[in-house]
């Protein structure tokens, strides 16, 4: 039996009718494109942005610290994920279709699974939020993928307008609360790599130092020929 929260209230259900009716009115190619970006489009293009960010944070003075905070981006992630499946079962609300038969749903396999809060919707903000606390422009980015991931959760019909707050609600409260620890963990795991065989990951060799090192050290050399080149052979001296 499902708890109050799963009797929608008008502006929840009328805002969700008003998006999903836009599918009603798409044509077929396009409810299918927005289908694949909802489902897994978003969280591909995530997943390039996380690609993204670790190589501009490799070549931070901050390195290590930079590296940390890329590393609570799929913890957050995971972390507001398990805090969902207690939240999930305690509001046990429906998908919104299987009360309101009237809605388009654009994807199969959802019935039967808890509609409040939305997975998508947190796992988008969670790595947009945390992904802000790294490189601003990034996390700007990742923010308007996550809106987007909320549109599209409800132009397929498989979530309350409420559903994609809650997501987003939660992912912003496990990421801005939990960072602290995390980091105070991370940062100090992060250094302690930089000192081992995976250094490379964790900071971006520094080629130019090293050019100027074998440049310097060849001009060393070079000076060092000249000399031994300008002094007399040692039978010479002997003689």
């Amino acid at each position: 039996m499902s708890t109050p929260l799963a009797d929608t209230t008008n502006p929840d259900l009328g805002l969700l009718y008003a998006v999903n009716g836009l599918a009603k009115r798409s044509p077929q190619w396009l409810d299918h494109a927005v289908s694949w970006i909802g489902e897994y489009g978003i969280l591909i293009g995530l997943a390039l942005l996380g690609l993204v960010g670790w190589l501009q944070a490799r070549r931070r003075p901050d390195a290590p610290v930079a590296i940390a905070g890329l590393l609570w981006v799929p913890l957050s992630v995971a972390v507001a994920e398990l805090a969902n499946l207690p939240i999930a079962a305690i509001v046990d609300r429906p998908r919104p279709f299987v009360d309101h038969p009237g809605l388009l749903v654009l994807v199969d396999g959802k019935a039967g699974t808890h509609s409040f809060v939305s997975d998508h919707s947190t796992m988008t903000m969670a790595v947009a939020v945390s992904l802000f606390l790294v490189n601003r422009r990034l996390g700007w980015i990742a923010g308007g993928l996550a809106l987007l991931q909320g549109f599209c959760r409800m132009f397929m019909g498989v979530h309350y307008p409420t559903d994609v707050i809650g997501g987003f609600a939660l992912a912003v409260a496990v990421v801005l609360l939990l960072a602290p620890i995390a980091m105070a963990v991370l940062v100090p795991f992060c250094h302690a790599l930089g000192r081992t065989a995976v250094a490379p990951l964790i900071r971006a060799p520094e080629r130019g130092a090293a050019g100027r090192g074998s440049a310097q050290g060849g001009r060393r050399r070079g000076r060092g020929a000249v000399r031994r080149e300008e002094q007399p052979p040692e039978s010479d001296l002997a003689a």
